[in-house]
């Protein structure tokens, strides 16, 4: 535990205007980002008398080992400069919501040649219009199968539509008129975009003007007695009414707006956020928090706000943001989200009428999400907690293993030996830690040798690390450096802003998957590198014995333990891994082509190509100038392609035993 004077500013060495604070551990990992309106008043209260700080706040300045700062003109430019760097550091003490399930969204892929409406979840992509999210898939699909009599737009995955371009026959929902069939030329291009942009703007609320055409057109089919038209409109109306009879109206005058309700106790917050547009309801999504930091209602409104909108702009943001506390102070928030959305936003409390109804309404499901959060967590978070304390005193550790790292080695009867490495902190997979190692040292199979050369690059690349922190002396740290990386001097460990690069962060706890011999050769190689504060066990997937170095006797955990089935999950997760990397590599080595052997020609070269050509048959059998008609290709890449194809010969053809036909090259 820090003392917080030790790394206390100088009196005058803050300046006294706005910024951005980052706090940082002895590793040098960002524990903290703050934004502040004066940078010295902010900072000056964190170095008060530690028992005036709020618990959380207390734990954060002694965790810390440093304090740095960046002046901005702003507040609004410290606002985006905090949501940047929290984004990018993603510091254990600053407020970050997790979506409490991943919300199905309505997108057309706009930036296709020919459009599709289909379900997405995950992040948002370029090109890609979005409506929702919404709470369940199956609602999106119903909606959609309702809008299609209308809007007959493509569905269908890119497979579906190849194929039915192919044959030229379009699939069910082109024959019962529920797609327009552009992939057999029913309607073109230009026709088919028109389509799923009228889709588009009767998702975004411009409904009433769109009803109102069609019963014009029925009308008017009517009068001209063309009654198969006329019932054709008017069940189009019908089906229209019914999709948006499942969004019923909440707010008369078609307001655009996003209502946010927070739900909090003294330790974890949820936030729940309905988008209303054309005064329906056509989204609606939730996050949950761990309140790492002394913050009240009014800050955790501000932190979902960054959030909810650093990565949107235009429409996404709504004329009209309805809040049940505002951030302090509230100019710079508004104006942020105004610049986002390229004109003036309204963030305010709504005090009476609908909107106030509503946002009740939303505070009711924010309670309600809070409540069954708490609920799936309490069993869990008590069962990771006995889980470390379990392996803790199983193995003999002063503390509990807050970041345990696995390592496993995977090969193919010797080839292709590679190893992985996960970290899983307080019970839960960082896969953003993980890392992948391929087998220098040596060639064949030797579990043990490799065990130990993995462990050892892993704690080099951590020594030197912490030498660049002046932790470690610079005499070991070239060493280390040396034998890392084939030549003398430290390796630069930490980026230009120092942000640390991989393998920073010592674990409490090495495991290993294996008995004696790959416990032995981990310890061995934290041995040499003189690292003594660092656990090492092994766990053999025969009897699952936990093994330690020196010991005659494995340690057997009760088949009921839960650090057993933690050690276990670390284990298997850490197999998966190195099995997936090792596969990925064999993957690669099968599918090399006479193409991969030219040199400087990339993949996009390679596949401009075989679509230029057809085929590698084709390809060998083209002469320079034909070569150099493919995109890319100069007079001087395609004479090194016909010499490099030439000089490979090609592989004996394929017979088919049952029919005696000879087949084409492989992949031609």
């Amino acid at each position: 535990m820090a003392d917080p004077s030790s790394y206390r500013p100088k009196p005058g060495q803050i300046p006294d205007s706005p910024g951005v604070y980052r706090f940082r551990d002895e590793h040098g990992r960002v524990i903290y980002v703050g934004k502040a309106k004066s940078l010295r008043s902010r900072l000056s209260s964190y170095f008060q008398d530690l028992a005036g700080l709020h618990p959380r706040t207390r734990t954060m300045v002694t965790t810390a080992a440093s304090v740095e700062w960046t002046v901005v003109s702003t507040e609004v430019e410290a606002l985006q400069l905090e949501y940047s760097w929290i984004k990018e550091y993603d510091p254990r003490f600053n407020v970050k919501y997790r979506d409490d399930k991943s919300y199905p969204s309505l997108a057309v892929t706009l930036g296709e040649e020919f459009p599709r409406v289909q379900v997405m979840r995950g992040p948002k992509k370029k090109g890609v219009r979005y409506f929702g999210p919404y709470a369940h898939a199956w609602a999106i699909r119903e909606t959609v199968d309702l809008m299609l009599r209308v809007f007959p737009v493509r569905t269908c995955s890119a497979g579906v539509f190849k194929r039915s371009a192919q044959i030229g026959r379009p699939c069910l929902l082109g024959y019962i008129g529920k797609c327009s069939a552009p992939c057999v030329g029913r309607v073109s291009p230009e026709e088919h975009r028109e389509l799923a942009e009228e889709f588009c703007d009767f998702m975004a609320g411009r409904t009433g003007a769109y009803i109102r055409r069609l019963e014009r057109q029925m009308h008017d089919a009517a009068e001209e007695m063309e009654y198969e038209k006329a019932a054709r409109l008017r069940d189009d109306i019908e089906a229209l009414r019914r999709a948006l009879e499942k969004n019923a109206v909440v707010l008369a005058d078609a307001t655009d707006a996003d209502l946010i309700a927070v739900a909090e106790d003294e330790l974890e917050a949820a936030v729940q956020i309905f988008h209303v547009r054309g005064g329906r309801v056509r989204g609606q999504r939730g996050w949950v928090t761990d309140k790492v930091e002394a913050v009240d209602t009014a800050g955790l409104v501000e932190h979902a706000l960054q959030q909810l909108y650093g990565e949107e702009s235009g429409d996404a943001v709504p004329k009209e943001v309805l809040v049940p506390a505002l951030p302090e102070p509230v100019e710079p928030v508004a104006q942020w989200l105004g610049e986002r959305r390229g004109s003036r936003v309204d963030l305010r409390i709504p005090q009476r009428g609908d909107k106030k109804d509503l946002m009740a309404t939303v505070q009711r499901n924010a309670q309600q999400a809070l409540v069954l959060h708490k609920t799936k967590r309490a069993s869990d978070l008590t069962t990771r907690s006995r889980a470390l304390e379990e392996i803790a005193e199983a193995l003999e550790l002063d503390s509990a293993p807050l970041r345990i790292e696995c390592f496993d080695i995977s090969h193919l009867q010797g080839q292709d030996v590679v190893a992985s490495m996960v970290v899983f902190e307080d019970g839960l997979a960082r896969k953003s830690e993980y890392r992948r190692f391929q087998i220098k040292s040596f060639e064949g199979q030797d579990d043990v040798r490799s065990m130990h050369e993995v462990i050892g690059r892993r704690f080099r690349r951590y020594l030197q690390e912490k030498q660049k922190a002046g932790e470690w002396s610079e005499e070991n740290a070239v060493e280390a450096a040396e034998e890392e990386n084939g030549h003398a001097g430290p390796v630069d460990a930490r980026t230009e802003d120092g942000r640390p690069k991989r393998f920073a962060y010592p674990p409490q706890l090495v495991v290993v998957d294996g008995g004696q011999p790959q416990v032995a050769a981990a310890r061995r190689a934290l041995d040499e590198l003189g690292i003594d504060d660092v656990a090492v066990c092994g766990l053999a997937k025969r009897l699952e014995e936990v093994w330690l170095p020196g010991d005659d006797d494995p340690v057997v955990l009760p088949r009921t333990s839960e650090g057993l089935y933690l050690l276990q999950r670390v284990r298997d997760e850490a197999h998966r891994f190195a099995i997936a990397y090792q596969r990925s590599k064999r993957t690669k080595t099968l599918k090399a082509g006479p193409l991969d052997e030219v040199p400087g020609l990339g993949e996009t070269r390679k596949k401009a190509l075989l679509k230029h050509f057809g085929s590698v048959k084709r390809l060998r059998a083209a002469t320079i100038e034909q070569i150099c008609e493919a995109p890319g290709i100069g007079r001087k890449t395609a004479e090194t392609i016909a010499a490099a194809l030439a000089a490979a010969a090609p592989p004996a053809p394929a017979v088919n035993t049952a029919t005696g036909e000879i087949m084409e090259e492989a992949g031609e």
